[in-house]
Parts: C-alpha cells; sequence; structure tokens
C-alpha cells in the first residue's frame, strides 16, 4: 500500500510505500490524500458506497472488477483519494505491461464500454474549482514505480447532465462513440421520437416471417445451467462470426470465458445485475435452435449491451438480432430502465435507434519519459484509427482487404470494435 497526501495547490513528492504527511495550508486549501492498495477488499466497504451512485459506471462496481481479477493475472493498483480525510473517489486500476510500458487502466478496460472511476457527488461538485494539473500530478506521484503511464480509455467527459471530475486532463477523443436510446414508459413512448410507424411495420414483418416456421420466443436465462449454456453458445457464435470477417476472436482466451461466467454467477436478483444472458429461441421446424444472444447489465436505471451474436443460418431474413433487441428493450422499458446503451462502436443497427451519439475519451498522466513515449505513441495512433474510420472510401476499401484476408485473420488489421 502507498499512501500520499499534499494541498491540493501544493504538490509534494512520495517514496512508493512510505506514509507522507502533509497539513493543510492556514489559507484553509483542501487536503488531498491518495492512497494506492494492493488489495480490492481493503476499500470494499467504501467501494460498494460509491458504486451506488447512479453516475458511477457499472464497469467500475466491485463485483465486475472483483470477477476480472479473479481471472486474471494482472496485478491491481485501488487508487483511493480523500479530501480532508473523507471518501472523494476510487480509481480501481490494473497493470498491464506491454513492450516495456507498464500502463495503470481500469480494470478489465478491454470489455468496457464506458467508464467513470468511482466519485462522489460533492467531489463532482467540488472538481470544477480543484487544480487539476495538481491533481493529476499527485496522482502520478502515487503511481510511481509501479506505472509508467496512466491511460484511462472510453470515459464520456459529460454523463448525465455532469461534467466528468477529470475532464481537464490531458486526453484524445476515443474514435469510437458509445449510443444510447431513452426509453419511454413502454415501447409506444419509445420508439415515439423514432419513426414509430416504420419500426412497427419491420417488426410485425419479423414477426410473420418467424410465424411462418414455427415461432419463437423471448429466452431470459435464469437457471445455473440455462445462464451456461447461452454463455457457451455465445462464444461458439462469435467465434464462428470472427472467423467469416477474418477478425481475430477476442473472446477466444479462457480467462476472459471465465470472466463472463464468473459475472454470471454474481447475479443474487433484483434489477442490478452484472450480466444476464438474453436469447431468441426458435420453434417449429427449427425448435429449440438459438438464432440471436445478448449480454446485459443493469444498474439502477441503465442497461448495457455487453455483447452479442447471430447464428446467420437460421432465419437471416427475418433479422433476428434486430428482433432480439427489440424485445430486450421493450423489457428494459416496461421494467422501469430510462436508458437502454447499445455499448461503443458503431453499427448500423445502432444508429437505427440512437440519433445523438455519446463520444468518449481517453484521459493520460504520463509518470516517467517511457510513459511519455507511450502517450505520444497512443495518442498517434487513436488519432490515425479516428481518421480511417472518419474517410468512406478508405474505410471500405481496408474493410474489403479484411475479407480477402479472411482465411488468415492473423495478417489482418481488426478495424472493426464490434462485440
Amino acid at each position: 500500500m502507498t499512501v500520499f497526501a499534499g494541498q491540493m495547490a501544493i504538490p509534494d513528492s512520495v517514496v512508493p510505500g512510505r506514509s507522507t504527511d502533509v497539513l493543510a495550508s492556514i489559507s484553509g486549501a483542501p487536503r488531498l490524500s491518495i492512497t494506492v492498495h494492493n488489495d480490492m477488499k481493503a476499500v470494499e466497504r467504501v467501494w460498494r458506497q460509491l458504486e451506488a451512485d447512479p453516475w458511477n459506471s457499472m464497469h467500475q462496481a466491485f463485483n465486475w472488477c472483483y470477477a476480472w481479477v479473479q481471472t486474471h493475472d494482472s496485478p491491481v493498483a485501488i487508487v483511493e483519494g480523500k479530501i480532508d480525510g473523507v471518501p472523494a473517489f476510487i480509481l480501481p486500476l490494473e497493470i498491464e505491461s506491454h513492450a516495456m510500458v507498464r500502463t495503470a487502466q481500469f480494470i478489465g478496460s478491454a470489455f468496457t464500454n464506458y467508464n467513470s472511476g468511482l466519485f462522489t457527488a460533492d467531489f463532482r461538485r467540488q472538481a470544477r474549482h480543484l487544480p487539476m494539473s495538481t491533481l493529476s500530478h499527485q496522482l502520478a506521484q502515487a503511481l510511481t514505480g509501479r506505472a509508467d503511464l496512466v491511460r484511462l480509455t472510453h470515459v464520456p467527459l459529460d454523463w448525465r447532465d455532469e461534467r466528468h471530475p477529470f475532464s481537464d486532463f490531458n486526453s484524445v477523443r476515443n474514435p469510437n462513440s458509445a449510443f444510447q436510446v431513452r426509453l419511454g414508459t413502454d415501447m409506444e413512448a419509445t420508439i415515439a421520437p423514432l419513426n414509430a410507424k416504420a419500426r412497427r411495420k419491420k417488426f410485425r414483418s419479423q414477426v410473420r416471417k418467424m410465424d411462418a416456421v414455427g415461432g419463437f420466443e423471448h429466452v431470459r436465462a435464469t437457471s445455473p445451467g440455462d445462464k451456461t449454456a447461452l454463455l457457451d453458445t455465445f462464444f461458439r457464435q462469435k467465434a464462428a462470426r470472427f472467423a467469416a470477417q477474418g477478425l481475430p476472436n477476442v473472446f477466444q482466451a479462457a480467462e476472459t470465458q471465465a470472466f463472463f461466467h464468473m459475472a454470471l454467477e454474481m447475479d443474487r436478483g433484483g434489477n442490478d445485475v452484472p450480466l444476464e444472458m438474453h436469447a431468441l429461441r426458435l420453434k417449429g421446424e427449427h425448435s429449440g435452435k438459438i438464432a440471436a444472444i445478448a449480454g446485459l447489465s443493469r444498474k439502477g436505471d441503465h442497461v448495457i449491451c455487453q455483447f452479442g451474436s447471430i447464428d446467420d443460418t437460421f432465419m437471416p431474413e427475418a433479422s433476428p438480432g434486430e428482433l432480439l433487441f427489440w424485445l430486450m428493450i421493450e423489457r428494459a422499458a416496461l421494467t422501469g430502465a430510462a436508458v437502454f446503451d447499445f455499448g461503443i462502436g458503431d453499427q448500423d443497427y445502432k444508429r437505427r435507434w440512437c440519433r445523438n451519439p455519446t463520444e468518449h475519451h481517453d484521459l493520460m498522466i504520463a509518470i516517467t519519459p517511457v510513459g511519455r513515449l507511450a502517450e505520444w505513441l497512443f495518442k498517434g495512433m487513436t488519432r490515425a484509427k479516428a481518421g480511417i474510420k472518419n474517410n468512406a472510401t478508405l474505410y471500405s476499401t481496408l474493410q474489403r482487404i479484411r475479407a480477402l484476408g479472411s482465411k488468415n485473420p492473423a495478417a489482418v488489421v481488426p478495424i472493426s470494435d464490434e462485440q
């Protein structure tokens, strides 16, 4: 555990592993203390209090992070910030080492759809009056010896009508936005602003096509056996989908699959659910076949689609994936949710539901010279990727090249962020 304390106006150095204490100035400037923990459970009580705030992302919830840490080997650095001794924020970080660079990032960043960190409402209100350059310096000092670079990805700078408290940190816009649809009290109220007539017509057409071959049912897995079976079916469907597209399978690693299985097991009922499985199961001549699958998480009134897949050998003309989304959105509206989040990544079906994507940014704090070089490289790569995606001709060309190289996925640079 590393503890660092200092006045917000006057940054002080820190020796990793040693506690320092600096008294607040006579002027009454707030004193920030930062503690870096090696064990999540050391701050579990405060963590669970902070995660109850609806503003904070469910991806930084204790159970979600705990499932990742239990199934992966990366060391953690749980950053706890206090203002004048009162809890202010927690940043659940893990240290990933790659190409001689140690990066402190949100736990499980590879499979998070948006990140916020965990902040008290008081700190979020006060943050605009605090010197962010001093705060970033103190964060860097607290993590000295552990990381070369702090890189917090997929952070919306504006969320739920509030500005992110770290919005003035050094950042670059992420090339991928997130897509959400605001929910009404029922499906009619939800689709009213979205060309309701056309949407109802398409939905009825999909249902008729399904009914013509025996019908379908919307399945929400509740028993441990059904949850496991649907998740394993998703892994198989997604592997086939990635192979057909010439993309590496991001769900292939055993530890990744173990993480999602553990997240499923942490569902204790109620509206707040780390992960639940939904599917479109066919009846009639294709009885029992799973045409589409999705994994959803819910925190309060916010439902997030974590992943999805389809089996395009069964009724592709009925667009089973889109039909499943209709059913899940309808259920979310009827159970009191206010937002259905399709997650990051630009897909046509998302744009048909969402008119105003949410921009994400990557926040960075370089700690060492190696970290400064890595920050420069990350920013360059991010901007290059954004340039490719914003150039329709170039993006289309690269997609065709990728398709041609699908027999050798490892030789193809993935452009899509489909999950």
